[in-house]
Parts: C-alpha cells; structure tokens; sequence
C-alpha cells in the first residue's frame, strides 16, 4: 500500500489555509474538493455529474487503492466512500485515512446492517448512508459534513480538565494521560457541545441539530453510537462513565 501509514497527521480542515479559510468565512462553496470512491461506473458518474452542477471539485477513484493515492494527490477536503470496494475494503480505507487526517467521511454503502454501520462509523467514519437513497438527502448529509469540518476555530476557550483527560477548546484537541486523543469531526462537535455546557443538561434534540442538522432531530441512534465510541476513547472504565453521563429519556451531559 505504499507509504499510506507513514503519512503525517495533517488537518485539511485548519482554516488558516486560503481555500479553506473562505468558505470558514462563509464566502463560497464553490472550492471544497470531494473525492468519490465507488466501483460501480454509474453511480460514480451520477454523483460526480451531481456535485459539479453544485460547484463542488471532484476527484475520483474506483479502487481502494486508487482512492489512497488520490487521497494524497489532491488532498480533499471531503471524501464519500462506498464500502464494497474490490481490492481494499473500504472499513479499511476508512482507518488508513483516518490515521492520518481529519478529511470527513461519508460512507455510502449497499450494506444497511448495524454491524456494518457500526464498524464504519468506529474506523472513523463521519455518516453513513445507505444505497439507494435520494439525492436530496445525500446533499444535506455532504453540506452538514462541510459545516461541521469547516467551523473556524477560536481562540479564547478555556482548557477543561477532568480527572481522566483534557480538552482544549481552541486548539479542537483532547489528551489522555499526556498523549493526544485522535477524534473525527463528529466526536469532536459532539464534545465539544457538552464541554461548552458543561454541568448542563444538553437535550437529545438539541445535540443532534446542532451536530448533525436539523434533518436529524429524530435520529437519537447516532449519539448512541458516538457517545460509546468517546466513552471508549476518553473514559477510564467505558461502562461507567464519570464525564459523559446520560440521563436517560431526556440528553446528555459533561461532568468534569
């Protein structure tokens, strides 16, 4: 697989760079790159004719590692990547690109199982969705990806300390025991709203629209899921939280 595993860590979402900086100020979409990987010739053409009529850039691959090298290539700024690849599982691919990089993945996949769904979205996956869908909702999923990934970073937040890890609100980092915490976008935005309210009741509905978008305010599955994969990240013992507590029927909230 060539030198995919000795890549540096590099954040394509860091808004001090030109192209990206712009569309953190909320100039413009018309720069963001998505790179496709799908090995089916006509959905990869469809989505690819679609995002350019949107003004998106597009990068394509139909292969997984054809997707690495244009990965390092063009450097996208988002990625939408089909499971069923034919040389590389695209689980995989998922955990070799995050290794490396902040880049939001949508995973778009034929497989609508939980399992499925569940280990995508543990190797680093950002959303999933399920093939067939409709083009309306896929575009609302990239659009929130964007939102989330390109939200400017601030610099007079406070570092928040608890008895098991450390989070820095301005430099969008957490560490354990003195060792830095790798955390997709999504778990970042979800943390990162707990932390803002910390001692705070934050409500299932709020938490999902604020992460997600308002089109998911109903899908309390995915904070489910999120919520178990920072607990397993952050926590000393997962099955008994003492920071990221749930307060059943009701939402969530950080406790330092």
């Amino acid at each position: 697989m060539g030198g995919e595993q000795s890549w540096r860590r590099r954040t394509v979402l860091d808004c001090g760079t030109s192209r990206v900086a712009s569309r953190c100020r909320g100039v413009t979409l018309m720069s963001i790159r998505v790179l496709i990987v799908d090995d089916e010739p006509s959905i990869l053409a469809s989505m690819t004719a679609l995002l350019r009529t949107k003004g998106y850039e597009v990068s394509t691959a139909m292969s997984g590692r054809g997707a690495l090298d244009v990965f390092e290539r063009d450097r996208p700024d988002l990625i939408v990547l089909d499971l069923g690849l034919g040389d590389i599982d695209g689980i995989e691919i998922c955990r070799l690109i995050r290794d490396g990089s902040a880049t939001p993945i949508i995973v778009v996949s034929a497989r609508g199982n939980e399992p499925d769904k569940v280990a995508a979205l543990d190797a680093g996956a950002d959303d999933y969705v399920t093939k067939p869908f409709g083009m309306d909702e896929f575009l609302a999923r990239l659009r929130a990806a964007v939102r989330r990934g390109a939200a400017s970073a601030e610099t007079d937040e406070p570092v928040v300390e608890t008895a098991s890890f450390t989070v820095d609100l301005a430099a969008k980092k957490v560490t354990r025991s003195g060792t830095e915490v790798h955390l997709t976008p999504t778990e970042w935005g979800m943390l990162e709203m707990l932390v803002r309210n910390r001692g705070k009741l934050v409500g299932r509905e709020e938490l999902l629209k604020e992460v997600w978008g308002p089109a998911y305010a109903k899908e309390t599955h995915y904070l489910r899921v999120y919520l178990a994969q920072l607990r397993r990240k952050l926590e000393v013992d997962p099955s008994h939280p003492k920071h990221l507590l749930t307060e059943a029927g009701m939402g969530y909230r950080f406790q330092e």
